[in-house]
């Protein structure tokens, strides 16, 4: 087995930072964080699986007894009127989402195509996740630290990526040069015997 080169084990590096961030900024709720500037702010913070709310009016009651407050899963099925204004919190739009160099260029396409996914994730909450009409007082909202660590995660994919193509073609490389010097070698006995 021949030894990784520094792409390699520097895609190794980022592939690792990437997975870590991304799979940390999906399991938490802070995507889009209130300004905490803001007392009477309805939306305390917001994740891909969670809501957090600090005094959310129900949008289905029309003398406005009923109120959400605190976090909940998106598909809690215990409370009271959630899975009436998931349709609210969630909007309803469809996303448009082995040999060892052959397992490299798997990697490479891999780390790629999540690269590409994680970044039309990103791109489409940054342009929908604090737009009106989804989120109250949408104007009150930041981008939280889960959107940022998976901005981040996104970008350690693509590094990943090319470095591990990177990594693919010095190992091709490697191992056509080492068969080209094996014939040299055996081209060059047999001419001496």
């Amino acid at each position: 087995m021949k030894r990784r080169s520094l792409s390699g084990n520097c895609g190794v590096g980022v592939f690792v930072i990437a997975l870590v961030t991304v799979l940390v900024a999906f399991a938490t709720p802070s995507w889009l964080v209130s300004d905490y500037r803001i007392t009477g702010a309805k939306l305390d913070r917001l994740g891909l699986w969670t809501h957090c709310f600090r005094s959310l009016p129900d949008v289905n009651d029309d003398y406005q007894r009923r109120f959400f407050v605190g976090c909940r899963w998106v598909y809690d099925p215990f409370t009271t009127g959630y899975d009436e204004i998931r349709g609210f919190l969630i909007p309803r739009k469809p996303l448009t989402p082995i040999p060892s160099p052959l397992l490299r260029q798997a990697i490479s396409f891999i780390t790629l195509a999540a690269a590409v996914c994680g970044s039309i994730g990103v791109i489409v909450f940054a342009c929908f996740g604090n737009k009106d009409k989804w989120m109250p007082e949408h104007a009150n909202n930041w981008f939280g630290w889960s959107f940022i660590l998976a901005c981040i995660g996104v970008v350690a994919c693509g590094v990943s990526s090319s470095l591990f193509f990177t990594e693919a073609h010095v190992q091709a490389r490697k191992r056509r040069q080492l068969k080209e010097s094996q014939t040299q070698f055996q081209m060059d006995s047999e001419s001496k015997a």
